[in-house]
């Protein structure tokens, strides 16, 4: 029994360990700083500005979907980080301006993500598909449903998500430790006793889309066995 109860904490953690700790650090960070000299969204312009970018804007995005938009070379940020002068909201515009330098310089490690995250998405869609279609499937064509083979096909489409994503974390990485942190130190727009602070939101900044792939295994799982 101990080394169930063991293994079942052990998944928990695997699971929702990284995206708790993620939104821990985010949250941690978020309270209003009035010594920075801008919100997160002035710093993205100022940064964009400053690196000869002109053909990319900043917008607002839904809240907690900052990412950097491709196809319209926008940098779109959630409110909070677009209006906000807190050390999340710089990190984080940092970061996702870091994604913009990558792809104008075109380097190689911003095609991971072009390459790789509409696959993981299909796979997503499809894992989704199969968790409401399968049970329908099973009864219109009289076939035997089984909800542990079922379970185990969602949990295995999910795996191959998070290892997809796992091939976009050199991208994610480039973007905060190669792009972001050295621009917030050149620029010196931190107080220095803050750079380790800034260097843990990089961190979940990076680890956003594996924990959140992680997190969506055991959601998927949970449900073919109610």
């Amino acid at each position: 029994m101990i080394i169930y109860i063991a293994l079942l904490i052990s998944l928990l953690a695997l699971f929702f360990g990284p995206q708790i700790w993620v939104k821990r650090v985010l949250n941690q960070y978020r309270s209003p700083r009035g010594d920075l000299p801008g919100t997160g969204g002035e710093l993205a312009r100022h940064l964009l500005q400053r690196y000869d970018i002109q053909d990319v804007n900043v917008d607002v995005a839904e809240e907690g979907k900052d990412h950097y938009d491709i196809q319209a070379k926008t940098v779109r940020l959630s409110p909070y980080v677009l209006n906000e002068r807190s050390l999340t909201a710089v990190a984080v515009a940092a970061h996702e301006v870091g994604h913009a330098i990558a792809h104008h310089r075109q380097e190689t490690v911003a095609r991971l993500r072009t390459r790789y995250l509409p696959v993981a998405m299909i796979i997503q869609r499809f894992a989704v598909l199969m968790l409401f279609a399968w049970p329908i499937l099973s009864a219109v064509l009289r076939l035997p449903y089984t909800p542990l083979i079922h379970g185990l096909v969602i949990v295995t489409l999910g795996l191959m998500t998070v290892f997809i994503q796992l091939a976009i974390l050199p991208e994610e990485w480039d973007a905060s430790f190669n792009k972001a942190l050295p621009m917030l130190k050149k620029g010196r727009y931190l107080p220095s006793q803050d750079l380790p602070k800034v260097k843990r939101i990089l961190t979940a900044c990076a680890l956003t889309y594996v924990a959140s792939a992680l997190m969506n295994i055991l959601l998927f799982w949970r449900f073919p066995r109610r």
